[in-house]
């Protein structure tokens, strides 16, 4: 089914007072690196996935409680649509062009979690000393990089140790151990990767906020990967979204003065 054809849930505020949006208008909002739209993509499907998602981004903004620009990472961040995916993949985001792509049909509702995967890559630089270009910082973190210092880095390290760690600090937490379970089941290294937990874990903390839109976030209560465990649960996931909660409001705070 095409995406102009299907229906996402969402009731968040009214961010266009029913205006039509457009990816051009979108880039211009945020100040996007740039915005790719494959060639085959429809216009009926462009101007379907614009509206969503300029709803999503706004809805975004308004759960991390920050402004544009941490949106698009200072402009830094590329988008693609349609174009630059990889077969079998609904979206990635891919570190040597500072860009995330979603494919045409399958890319809704993985929005939060390839913009976490940027934000971790952009962030890291800031967050850490002498670590290579391509590396998160959530895997410099339990590397043991040595860190910048600075309250906020101190937040985000916090959400680190909450989402791999268990509350005493020095084994595997619960999430982490199933994750390394389902990798050891089908012979890879992904799950347990420290990004893609901490990528799974900020889906959660979207999914749970106050705005719900299926287009940004969806799954991490009802899906198989929920159900095996490859989201925070109870206990775990409070404090993962009490632990985010309070880092993206000091960092919201700190880039909203700046405006």
């Amino acid at each position: 089914m095409s995406i102009e054809a299907r229906g996402f849930y969402r009731n968040g505020p009214a961010h266009r007072q029913q205006q039509a949006s457009s990816f051009a208008l979108i880039r211009r909002q945020f100040d996007f690196r740039s915005i790719e739209i494959g060639h085959w993509v429809t216009n009926a499907e462009r101007d379907r996935a614009a509206e969503l998602f300029h709803d999503a981004l706004c809805d975004l903004m308004l759960i991390l409680q920050g402004p544009e620009a941490l949106i698009s990472l200072r402009g830094s961040l590329a988008l693609q649509y349609g174009s630059g995916g990889r077969p079998g993949v609904a979206a990635h985001y891919i570190p040597s062009q500072r860009s995330f792509a979603l494919a045409k049909n399958a890319g809704p509702g993985s929005i939060a979690h390839e913009w976490f995967h940027a934000f971790d890559h952009y962030v890291a630089k800031k967050c850490f000393r002498n670590i290579h270009h391509d590396i998160f910082a959530s895997a410099a973190w339990l590397a043991n990089s040595p860190p910048i210092p600075h309250p906020l880095n101190q937040l985000l390290m916090h959400c680190f140790k909450t989402i791999l760690l268990r509350p005493q600090g020095d084994q595997p937490s619960e999430l982490f151990q199933h994750s390394v379970q389902m990798d050891r089941k089908l012979g890879q290294l992904y799950y347990s990767k420290p990004e893609e937990l901490c990528a799974r874990a900020f889906e959660a903390f979207v999914q749970d906020a106050s705005i719900t839109n299926h287009f940004l976030v969806k799954g991490t209560k009802a899906s198989p990967e929920a159900e095996m465990g490859l989201y925070p649960q109870g206990e775990q996931r409070k404090q993962i979204n009490i632990a985010f909660g309070r880092y993206f409001e000091g960092l919201g705070k700190a880039l909203n003065r700046e405006t």
